[in-house]
This record gives C-alpha cells, structure tokens and sequence, in this order.
C-alpha cells in the first residue's frame, strides 16, 4: 500500500499529514516565524527603528512584497528539504501539495526531480488551518 502525505501549506506554516487507512492525520508542523513578521520587521531584526528629536522622519526602505516573497522561498526550500528526506528515508511514496496559489509555485520550484516526481496532485487553495476532516473533504476523499 503506498504511504500518502498531504501537505497544507502557506508561507509560515507547513502541516504534514499521512494518510493510512482511509484516515488522514497530523504527523508533523513545519513553521517558519520569520515569514508571519511584519516585512518591517524583518529587516529590523524585530526591533522596529525607533526615530526621535525635532525634525526627524521615519522612512521604510525596501520593498515588502520582495521581503515577504525571499522569506516564502526560504521556507519552501525548508519544506522541500524535509519531502525529499521523508523520500529517500521511505516514509512516503506518493505526495499531494496543497497552498495557496505563490507558495505552492515556489514550493514545486524547490523541490528535486524525484521528489517531485512523487507529487500526485496539488490544489491551490489554503488550507493551511484546516482540520483533517476538511482537508479530506476538498481531497474528495470522505
């Protein structure tokens, strides 16, 4: 019998579910706490610029999207790293990847050729935060 994860993801957060039986359940969370940071935030290193004194400005530099989008890719590379150990360790045969729409491009963007190979369906949707039960549901598998 192949052994089935499901994988619910977003930029900060990946549930790793098995399916066994015909039941789905959570066997491991992936988080990336850097990615729920405000863009801000991250490069300030969390602190936020404190500005103070007669005529001073706070001004943001950068770009928000860029940071959020160099963080997403990150984690998506953290995320592919523990799919394809999981792989060649022999706890899965077949995967399916479910994220939102960017997080799921760039995830099947870090993941290797065999690994990759082993991905049987995506759904761009998040479900991030949903119960097994829903999950399955969505999967059409209930």
């Amino acid at each position: 019998m192949d052994k089935i994860y499901v994988v619910a993801a977003d930029a900060s957060r990946a549930r790793i579910f098995a399916r066994e039986a015909r039941v789905l359940r959570e066997v491991d969370t992936l988080t990336h706490s850097e990615s729920r940071l405000h863009a801000g935030d991250l490069r300030t290193g969390g602190e936020g610029a404190a500005f103070s004194g007669p005529g001073s400005s706070q001004r943001q530099t950068g770009n928000d999207e860029a940071t959020s989008e160099k963080q997403a890719a990150f984690f998506a590379k953290e995320v592919a790293s523990y799919l394809r150990d999981a792989r060649t360790q022999g706890k899965v045969d077949e995967m399916i990847l479910i994220a939102e729409p960017k997080f799921l491009g760039a995830l099947r963007d870090k993941l290797d050729k065999p690994t990759l190979d082993c991905v049987t369906r995506t759904l761009d949707k998040d479900l991030s935060k949903a119960s097994e039960e829903e999950i399955a549901d969505k999967l059409g598998w209930r």
